[in-house]
């Protein structure tokens, strides 16, 4: 069976880390992005460069019918999703609680939860025996703010990365029969450009003297574990997450 796998915000950090890494597995890669054409390309070249395949659709993971347009694009260029990779996600400048409005807190949720609850349906109708698939895996990008909460920066971003926690498990469960595995992964302080959407493009330099480790890590380091998770190494592996914070 054809391997072929999306991933959703992968035009920058770790999604375009696990593009790359996908491809050099022999996955057939769909490249999602949001906005940045010139970014998304230079991916889909890169992989190209390395003798893979891929293409890159611009799709609003949050939107309902742009998630079903991008999966009848993969169908129709790749053929049948076999693996999801749901990372796309955003931030927004640090602030607490008791500053930010209902706009943000829309905004947030909705690109970081909404996304993986409408990719995980239009994957699971594609890769579920209920449905005539042949099975698959699904891998959430959540963070260790799920765990700690992110106070005085980013609690609700936190916040949505718990929904996610909880989305993996719940799914997991779900099509645990049906052929299909749902793991997720917990990144801490990584080298990405999504700090930049806080304010503080230079956080993880700041931060890292927290982390046991004493630095931070890097995407192609998240991009192995997603990985994986996607490969029959982890056969027996759904419902499961794998830290990768430094020992934080």
């Amino acid at each position: 069976m054809k391997k072929v796998i999306l991933v959703t915000g992968a035009s920058r950090g770790i999604g375009a880390a696990t593009a790359r890494l996908a491809a050099a597995r022999g996955y057939a890669v769909c490249v999602n992005y949001l906005s940045n054409h010139a970014a998304a390309n230079a991916v889909v070249a890169d992989i190209a460069a390395a003798g893979g395949e891929a293409f890159a659709v611009a799709a609003d993971v949050a939107v309902e019918a742009e998630v079903v347009e991008l999966f009848r694009s993969v169908d129709r260029n790749l053929g049948t999703v076999t693996a999801l990779v749901n990372n796309a996600g955003i931030l927004e400048k640090q602030m607490r609680v008791d500053e930010m409005d209902a706009g943000r807190l829309t905004r947030v949720l909705a690109a970081n939860v909404t996304s993986c609850f409408l990719c995980s349906r239009e994957a699971v109708r594609r890769m579920s025996t209920r449905h005539g698939g042949r099975g698959g895996a699904i891998v959430n990008v959540s963070s260790a703010a799920a765990r700690i909460g992110s106070a005085g920066e980013y609690v609700d971003y936190a916040a949505s990365k718990g929904a996610v926690d909880t989305l993996t498990l719940g799914l997991a469960r779900e099509v645990a029969t049906e052929g299909i595995r749902v793991n997720a992964v917990r990144p801490g302080f990584i080298y990405t450009d999504i700090h930049a959407s806080g304010g503080e493009p230079a956080r993880v330099d700041r931060v890292k003297a927290f982390v046991p480790m004493q630095r931070g890590g890097q995407p192609e380091e998240v991009a192995a574990a997603i990985l994986w998770l996607l490969s029959d190494e982890a056969s027996y592996a759904t419902g499961s997450f794998i830290d990768l914070a430094g020992g934080r």
